[in-house]
């Protein structure tokens, strides 16, 4: 399976109601606000083995049912990542590989 997009993912330490205070690895499947209305699941695969609270890798993110949303990602979007309501990091988009979700220029 292809992945969607590339990005600079960020792990929140757990602080409140937002964060994790554990360690993901790859095949971490966080929820993704990809529009204001509009929460999908992605799995992640990082360059490294584990990802802690608190630190920004480089991965890839293949999303479930992408053909849902076409066209609303660009280069450097920042994607919420979720348990839930709980916020646990972000996603930055670098480069998107699936050219359903690019948004179309004006």
């Amino acid at each position: 399976m292809m992945a969607d997009i590339e990005a600079l993912i960020t792990i929140l330490r757990a602080n409140g109601n937002i964060g994790k205070n554990r360690p993901v690895s790859s095949g971490y499947r966080p929820a993704h606000l990809v529009r204001p209305d509009y929460l999908t699941t992605g799995i992640h695969q990082y360059e490294t083995d584990i990802v802690e609270p608190g630190e920004t890798v480089k991965g890839t993110i293949t999303f479930i049912t992408p053909e849902a949303y076409p066209e609303s990602l660009w280069i450097g979007k920042m994607i919420n990542l979720q348990e839930g309501s709980r916020l646990i990091g972000y996603a930055e988009v670098t480069e998107i590989d699936n050219e359903l979700l690019r948004r179309k220029e004006i």
